[in-house]
């Protein structure tokens, strides 16, 4: 009876507890701000595919995370608790778990995952450093042929993995069969020499191993002296895409801050299929453009300011040129970030408010989405509040998603 007795009072703890939580969700809720969006120009409608991230801030005594869907707010206390507990996910890791849950267990990372019609693969890099200070690394290696549902999944060391500090897999192809894996590896070097590279490891599933561990690039440099490897932000990490573009910047480091060295540093491209690495001429697709660009695995998009306006410049990434260059209907900012994204012949454009220090003097977020041949406005809006308390809180845009 004893037994029974505890259990009882353990599920009242936890269904009060629970109700306790819902309680404080609701009333912690309905005290905060509700932003939406305004309508300028155009319909509606075009923000139904729309995901901002964000967060509510009031000083530093008040922190709360909230998302734009389709133009509804909602903050973290609305959620569930187990969403709560597991975090929340980006939208294109969202549509997998549901379409392959089993299969999606425990991956996280968009840029370690490749789909197309037939397969979803991932590939990532687990590692650990031992007492002796040196690191042990395998790669987790998964491959689900979508028309019957079947996996294979299994570990393999990463190759001269002795002579790596850390690992950080970038994209992810299947090419002819073989898992392709880019990564930026940081290497032990003698002395107070460091080394970075970018490495491209091809992976026979079938059989389970590396067929060929190949460094693509290999810079050695010495402090103050400084070298990094930068890619354009990858609008469809998962999707097949035959080129990258991979920035490699030289500098020193001064006490008034990081100084490049132009003459130094380079734009290069790489083909899956021809397994060829290139340095880009100097052309109408600069380093500046790639490194602050946005790619979709055809195209590299560019946003530039002219004469008071913003413009989109579209570059085919197999042939390097420039195929489109539109202007846009919104007022140039230098001291505003932005954030933009692409899609189905779209551009997305999210004006945040923030300066270039980070630091907010509240405005209304814009958002413009236009045809990306035309520049054709199609909606144009802003952020509106509903609470007279408003102004004591600061809206920090994060991230802009596409569904």
């Amino acid at each position: 009876m004893k037994r029974y007795l505890c259990s009882i009072i353990i599920g009242m703890v936890v269904i009060l507890s629970i109700g306790t939580y819902y309680v404080k969700v609701a009333s912690s809720a309905s005290s905060l701000p509700k932003y939406t969006f305004k309508t300028l120009e155009g319909s509606d409608k075009e923000l139904d595919p729309v995901i901002i991230n964000a967060t509510l801030q009031n000083g530093s005594t008040f922190y709360e995370p909230l998302t734009f869907e389709s133009n509804t707010t909602t903050y973290a206390s609305e959620r569930s608790y187990l969403e709560n507990l597991t975090g929340r996910q980006f939208y294109q890791i969202e549509r997998l778990v549901k379409e392959h849950r089993s299969f999606m267990r425990g991956k996280d990372s968009i840029s370690s995952l490749y789909e197309d019609d037939d397969f979803l693969a991932y590939a990532w890099v687990n590692s650990d450093i031992t007492n002796n200070g040196k690191m042990e690394a395998k790669f987790d290696i998964g491959l689900l042929e979508k028309k019957d549902e079947e996996e294979t999944s299994f570990q393999i060391e990463l190759p001269n993995q002795e002579r790596i500090m850390n690992v950080d897999v970038r994209d992810v192809q299947l090419v002819h069969s073989k898992l392709q894996v880019l990564t930026m590896n940081d290497v032990n070097s003698n002395n107070e020499k460091q080394t970075k590279e970018v490495h491209l490891y091809t992976i026979d599933v079938a059989n389970k191993k590396v067929l060929n561990d190949k460094t693509l690039v290999s810079e050695t440099f010495t402090d103050p002296n400084q070298v990094d490897f930068q890619m354009p932000i990858d609008l469809a990490p998962s999707q097949p895409n035959n080129i990258v573009f991979i920035s490699l910047i030289k500098g020193v480091n001064h006490e008034d801050g990081f100084k490049e060295k132009l003459k130094e540093s380079k734009l290069l491209s790489y083909n899956y299929e021809t397994e060829k690495l290139e340095t880009v001429k100097k052309g109408s697709l600069s380093l500046d453009m790639a490194r602050s660009g946005y790619a979709d695995g055809k195209n590299l998009y560019v946003v530039e300011m002219k004469s008071g306006k913003y413009r989109i410049k579209t570059f085919d990434l197999s042939s390097q040129t420039l195929t489109n260059d539109t202007e846009l209907d919104i007022a140039a900012n230098k001291e505003e970030l932005y954030t933009a994204a692409f899609k189905n012949g779209r551009v997305y454009f999210l004006l945040n408010g923030m300066n270039q220090e980070g630091l907010l003097t509240y405005k209304p977020a814009k958002l413009l989405i236009a045809d990306l041949k035309t520049g054709k406005t199609l909606y144009k809006g802003e952020t509106v509040i509903n609470k007279k308390n408003s102004k004591s809180f600061d809206l920090f845009i994060n991230d802009l998603e596409i569904k």
